[in-house]
């Protein structure tokens, strides 16, 4: 058996088993499209769910300080039963009286006026709720980002995939011509050599692709919560990505985009907790009723069904604290600061929004120019290696620069995947500063 020979047994038993399991793995894969990945993940996902669990709690306080303007109503009942002695003159006697007595009642409170604090603790509330609003769309795009990433790395890889079968095509294709050479005598035992070098490269790389498009399922599924492995669709992915929208709508856009409202509305519920605590300074007025029955007593257990007293109170009452060692001023300084933070973290977040709008402008921009270069380098590589490939056909060049036009071509290829690639990342990462998706 010839080197040649020996070489591509070698790399072809080496190789198969893991290409086969590869693209085993890759084809039992269901595929999915990416509106129900993202609607699933965004099912799924535990921070969409601990964001989902922060609006029912945010619902609830902002229903429990509504409830605040209306009055207390407590009822009460009670049976005692009493017995044992007592003295009189100096003489223990049986208790006197009925054994059971009875007693019920009802109660209620009303706070009349407290400086406004249930009115800025509700705003407080309700801008927590808001606030936890565009956390939850925050959430969602996040998610929807990170499934997107995935679901465009399945596509890289497939087109990666493509690519280094196009590269193991053309490198079987010159080991047949180096082959067919040196059995002439025109080619030495060194091209054979590198031309099977270039098979096994190329089988290589389909065995990375491949690897790739499992790894990129893998997480899809994770994200997705399916039981079973899911993959993204067939789709001709050439358009590339698209946004129609120019500078001035994004960067409007991006100031109403769920992140700055979140830190918005954020700040208003602290304005609202500094008003509260501003509250105590001022007197509290209180209205009490209370309606009661004292049902006669009985020999027996009988509930208190009886003839019975009755008693009724109405009264109103106003506080003031003079002096309650600094809680009131500890309490005060702590809003103030809590408002700075806010108001800080809001003016931060919107320089934020628009740094990275202008970052993943840029890099979708770049990554246009790059494909449409990268477009023209394929044309211009494919021509050079077909020149090449006959002029070494004619024995007037060497395989290497064959080989070199071929790598070329390759990684003009490779280029322009990773073009399309960052240009759908950099949508995407648009898509949830602004919280809306981009036709």
């Amino acid at each position: 058996m010839s080197m040649r020979s020996l070489v591509l047994v070698v790399a072809g038993l080496a190789m198969a088993p893991n290409l086969a399991a590869a693209q085993q793995g890759a084809d039992a894969a269901r595929p999915i499209a990416l509106a129900d990945a993202v609607r699933l993940a965004q099912i799924n996902s535990p921070t969409t769910i601990a964001a989902r669990n922060a609006l029912r709690t945010s619902e609830a306080g902002v229903r429990q300080s509504l409830l605040q303007y209306l009055p207390t109503l407590n009822l009460s009942y009670t049976s005692t039963q009493a017995g044992g002695t007592q003295f009189v003159g100096g003489t223990a006697v049986p208790a006197q009286g009925f054994p059971w007595t009875y007693s019920r009642g009802l109660n209620s409170q009303l706070t009349i006026f407290d400086g406004g604090q249930r009115w800025y603790n509700y705003r407080a509330a309700d801008a927590g709720l808001d606030a936890n609003l565009a956390t939850e769309v925050t959430q969602r795009y996040v998610v929807a980002l990170g499934v997107k990433q995935q679901y465009y790395a399945i596509l890289a890889a497939r087109e990666s995939d493509a690519a280094a079968q196009r590269q193991l095509e053309q490198a079987e294709q010159n080991l047949k011509v180096a082959a067919a050479k040196m059995a002439a005598g025109a080619a030495t035992r060194a091209d054979s050599l590198q031309a099977a070098v270039g098979v096994g490269n190329a089988r290589l790389a389909i065995l990375t692709a491949e690897n790739l498009v499992l790894n990129a399922n893998a997480a899809l599924t994770r994200l997705v919560a399916s039981p079973i492995m899911v993959t993204a669709v067939e789709s001709d992915t050439s358009t590339g990505a698209r946004i129609d929208l120019s500078t001035d709508s994004l960067s409007r856009l991006v100031t109403e985009g769920p992140a700055v409202q979140q830190a918005a509305l954020t700040l208003v519920a602290a304005k609202a907790g500094h008003k509260a605590q501003t509250t105590p300074y001022l007197p509290t007025l209180s209205a009490t009723a209370s309606y009661g029955q004292n049902p006669k007593g009985s020999e027996g257990f009988d509930w208190g069904t009886g003839p019975a007293t009755t008693r009724t109170s109405l009264g109103f009452s106003m506080s003031y604290t003079v002096f309650d060692n600094y809680k009131r001023e500890q309490s005060l300084v702590l809003a103030r600061v809590a408002e700075d933070n806010a108001d800080a973290q809001y003016r931060d977040q919107k320089f934020l929004a628009q740094q990275n709008l202008t970052q993943q402008l840029a890099n979708f921009r770049t990554a246009e120019q790059k494909i449409e270069l990268q477009l023209l380098t394929i044309q211009q590589s494919d021509e050079a290696l077909r020149v090449v490939q006959q002029r070494y056909n004619l024995g007037t060049a060497a395989l290497l620069e064959v080989l070199t036009a071929q790598t070329a071509l390759d990684n003009a290829r490779a280029a322009l995947i990773q073009a399309r690639l960052d240009a759908r990342t950099a949508k995407a990462n648009i898509e949830a500063l602004i919280g809306r998706d981009l036709p």
